[in-house]
Parts: structure tokens; C-alpha cells; sequence
């Protein structure tokens, strides 16, 4: 069975390695593709091919069915344009295709629109932080005299983004030149941010919203349509090279699977939570691999074995080992030669 894994994050590197560990009896050719042929997934995968680069997102979903049909693939798992190709199922199954993706084109959207995400989302385990959003500085002016007199400290993220860019803590006693000299990472100075929104004038939508300052739990997840087939949840430890615990706390487990069944959720995915006052609170949904996935399966699961296993014959034929909890884990770098 030839399954194509697109141009994605370098997460999908450790995913394929896992596969190829898994799979004994070589039932699945993995193909990657990517514009950078010195990517490191290119050494692990049987089939490395190059991408086009500039194409809008419908000429690329072109491309993409032209090398499944070129290719021969039986099991597509997007990474690039993921939400674009959802909505391509059935052109991919008319030429022979299954494709593998996380949601329905408009769970999707949704997911990736953390204002719309966080106002539709009812989560009583692991409620949402309040929030704000807004477009320019009178609008966080008005945010700003919502929130404050409730809450110790707030932050800005953007209500569409990844890695955490855009991020920042609001510091109302130090400048940013002052947070910059002092090496405070992912803080902005409470005078400075107004001027520069004032200067921006209207902007791309940003959330103004409480701070939580506990602990941040991150759970790789297979769902099976909507049902929680495999999780394992990570909570990162302070102090660099202390590593994460696996900690697979009750409720966090059980938000988990609330959230998988009412967004649908199949495949590989990531669930963020943080605490406050030491009970969670759900961050975001990332509907793909995580990038810590390596030492979520370290404790058991091989979870991108059981993702794909499960969507090609059915999860009835796949066995989800228990979760060692209580282990650390890490990650560590290995050199090696690029092709």
C-alpha cells in the first residue's frame, strides 16, 4: 500500500521513522515529498519527490492529484494545504485515493480561527481563558478595561497562527527595551504595544486574554471520527533539559475526548491545555503532529503507526499498548548527513 505524506513540518520525519519500525511485515511504502531535497524525512521515506513551489492553493490540490494519480497512491495524509484538500475528498477517491484528514473542511476553519474556535467551544473540564478580541487599539482599549480588573496579568496572541508567533505577555511597569535588555523573552511593554497599534491602525484580528501561569499539558491524540482511539498527555517540566512527564491526569484525558468527538477529529492531532489555579484550561487544537510526538510514543502508543494502521484497515485490527505514565522523556538532537 503506497500512502504520500506531502510537504509538512519536520515533525513528519520521527511519524515516518515510527511507521517504518512498526510495520514488520513491509505492508506500507511511505512517499514524501517536499521543495527542499535535503529535507531530513527525505533519508527515512522509501520514496522521496520533489514540490512545486508558488502554486495557489487550488492549482496545488491539482498538482496533488495528478502525483496520486501518477504515483499510484492509495492513502494520502496532507500536510501542506490539509484544510484546501479536505475539501477534495471525492476528486482523490475517484482516481483511487483515500485521503486522511483531521476534520470536515469547516471543523477545520474553525479550528484555525481561535476567536470562532474559543466562542464555540464548551469545554466545562477545561474551560477556554476569557478573551477578547480585537481589530485596533480603541477596540483593545475597551478589551484591556474589560479584563484587567479581573485578572492578574493578560496576554496578545493572534486568532490565526502557529508555534506561538505573536505571543506576548503585557508588562505594565517595564518598556520592551527594558524587557529586550533583561533577556524577557515573549513580553511586550503595555505603553509601547498601544503606540504600535495606534501606528498600525486596523490589523489582522488579535485576542486580548487572561494569563495562565501553570503547568502546560500537551496530548498526541488518534481519533477514529470523532472517537478517541489513543492519547498520550506530556506535561512540560521547568528548566531546560528537564524534559516532560507523562501525565495522564483524569480530566485532561477526558476534555481530550470531549473535544475529539464534538470537532470529529481523525488522525493524528494535538491538544494543548494550561493551568490556572491549578485546574486546566484548553489552549488550541493543532489538527496534526505534534512536534514532540517522538516522546509521546516513547511511553507506549506508536501513534502515527496506530493513525495509520487504523485508517487503512480499520482500527479493529490495531493494538493501542498502555500508556506508561509517570515516565520522563526528552528529546535528543542526533547529527547526521543530509542527501
Amino acid at each position: 500500500m503506497r500512502v504520500w505524506f506531502n510537504r509538512t513540518f519536520s515533525s513528519v520525519y520521527t511519524a515516518l521513522k515510527l511507521i517504518r519500525e512498526a510495520d514488520e511485515h513491509g505492508r506500507f511504502t511511505l512517499i514524501h515529498s517536499n521543495a527542499n531535497r535535503h529535507t531530513p524525512a527525505a533519508r527515512i521515506a522509501h520514496e522521496f519527490h520533489g514540490e512545486p513551489t508558488g502554486l495557489a492553493p487550488e492549482a496545488y490540490v491539482d498538482w496533488c492529484l495528478e502525483f496520486c494519480r501518477l504515483q499510484r497512491i492509495d492513502i494520502f495524509v496532507p500536510g501542506r494545504e490539509a484544510t484546501t484538500l479536505s475539501n477534495h475528498h471525492a476528486r482523490f477517491e475517484a482516481i483511487g485515493t483515500r485521503v486522511l484528514s483531521a476534520a470536515t473542511p469547516s471543523r477545520l476553519q474553525l479550528i484555525h480561527d481561535k476567536a470562532g474556535f474559543y466562542a464555540e467551544t464548551d469545554l466545562p473540564l477545561a474551560p477556554v481563558a476569557e478573551f477578547r478580541r480585537f481589530e485596533n487599539l480603541a477596540e483593545f482599549d475597551a478589551a484591556w478595561d474589560e479584563l484587567r480588573p479581573r485578572h492578574a496579568k493578560l496576554c496578545i496572541k493572534p486568532s490565526r497562527g502557529i508555534y506561538g508567533i505573536g505571543f506576548a505577555i503585557v508588562d505594565e511597569e517595564r518598556s520592551s527595551a527594558a524587557l529586550l535588555l533583561a533577556g524577557v523573552e515573549y513580553h511586550i511593554g503595555y505603553q509601547d504595544l498601544r503606540r504600535g497599534l495606534a501606528e498600525l491602525g486596523e490589523f489582522r484580528t488579535m485576542l486580548l486574554m487572561e494569563y495562565l501561569d501553570g503547568h502546560e499539558y500537551s496530548v498526541d491524540c488518534v481519533g477514529d471520527r470523532g472517537r478517541l482511539v489513543a492519547a498520550v498527555a506530556r506535561r512540560k517540566l521547568p528548566g531546560a533539559g528537564s524534559g516532560q512527564l507523562i501525565d495522564m491526569r483524569p480530566e485532561i484525558i477526558e476534555a481530550t475526548a470531549k473535544l475529539a468527538g464534538d470537532y470529529g477529529l481523525s488522525g493524528i492531532f494535538n491538544v494543548q491545555f494550561r493551568e490556572a489555579a491549578g485546574k486546566p484550561r484548553l489552549l488550541e487544537i493543532n489538527p496534526r503532529m505534534s512536534g514532540g510526538i517522538g516522546m509521546a510514543c516513547a511511553a507506549g502508543p506508536n501513534l502515527p503507526w496506530i493513525a495509520l494502521k487504523g485508517f487503512a484497515d480499520g482500527f479493529d485490527t490495531v493494538r493501542v499498548p498502555e500508556v506508561r505514565g509517570g515516565m520522563r522523556v526528552i528529546e535528543m538532537p542526533q547529527p547526521q548527513e543530509l542527501p
